[in-house]
């Protein structure tokens, strides 16, 4: 771990593609062939959307509006608790991607910044960065508050765990109600694939979608030194995160629609896991970050 150094975001970065390490996510995607030989059952694919829907909020929640951002307060068992639920994602460890996060808002839109599309390209922005040599390694000098925890150093080095344990659930759902529920016509193939498989390559190109194209599509409403965009069917997708222009002009809040009609499931979900003691101190958005910068009305 890096200690004041130069991280490995600081200056030139090996742009080749890891093919050792890119192989298993080439493999999920080819896994989800697997559809036309488990078939499909109306309770698998329920499954695929349930957990979609669950571990993209992980990741809007924990991995970003927490770890990234820091938007609310917890206790540090839960904090732990956020950072393993994150990780069945499958988008690597909590320290790995709140760094690359942090350093994108410090650098968005810049040529330093490895995901922007505006520099890059849009299919660059969405799924070629994360998969070279250079952009392997975690940023630690990004992430020196959290990586005072040895818990999350030792979950962000085993960030497949996790993941390893949810696919091996998703069988096991499969297998039980395949005995328990005959009728349900499913079992642990046919539940592996949709559930784990087909529901995460989904999640990943949701998640993806605010790197690419919400620096691409959508409407501005206030005026940044990057290209972000709100855009609304970007918001459906990965529950709020599609109000991206807001984010970027102030991301220090836990809620990324500002107003009551920009739908933030997000942010909806954080209030009620607040009322449970689990979170606190969720940060709202300050009338005045209303007004400054705002780009008049009718503008792009």
């Amino acid at each position: 771990m890096s200690d004041g150094a130069p991280g490995p975001l600081d200056g030139p970065r090996d742009e080749r593609i890891d093919w050792p390490r890119a192989l298993p996510f080439i493999a999920l995607h080819a896994a989800c062939l697997g559809v036309f030989v488990v078939g499909f059952s109306w309770i698998a694919m329920g499954a695929c959307i349930a957990f979609y829907v669950l571990r993209m909020f992980f990741v809007t929640g924990f991995y970003h509006r927490y770890f990234s951002h820091r938007s609310f307060r917890t206790s540090r068992a839960f904090q732990f608790v956020m950072a393993a639920l994150g990780c069945t994602a499958g988008q690597r460890g909590p320290l790995w991607w709140a760094g690359h996060h942090r350093h994108h808002h410090g650098h968005a839109d810049e040529h330093d910044d490895a995901h922007s599309p505006d520099q890059h390209g849009l299919l660059w922005a969405h799924i070629g960065w994360f998969l070279t040599r250079g952009n392997y390694p975690t940023p630690w000098r990004y992430v020196r508050d959290w990586a005072r925890y040895p818990e999350l150093r030792w979950l962000n080095r085993l960030d497949w765990l996790p993941l390893a344990l949810f696919a091996l659930a998703t069988w096991g759902l499969g297998v039980w109600l395949a005995e328990a529920a005959p009728g349900l016509g499913t079992d642990g193939p046919q539940m592996l694939v949709w559930g784990f498989f087909v529901s995460t390559v989904l999640l990943y190109h949701g998640t993806y979608t605010i790197n690419s194209l919400a620096h691409r599509f959508g409407r501005r409403r206030f005026e940044t030194r990057d290209s972000s965009r709100n855009n609304f069917w970007l918001s459906v997708v990965t529950l709020g995160e599609g109000w991206h222009n807001n984010h970027h002009h102030y991301p220090a809040t836990a809620r990324q629609g500002f107003y009551w009609w920009e739908l933030d499931p997000t942010w909806y979900a954080l209030i009620v896991l607040s009322w449970t003691g689990l979170i606190r101190e969720l940060r709202p958005v300050p009338k005045a970050v209303l007004e400054h910068r705002r780009i008049a009305a009718g503008a792009d």
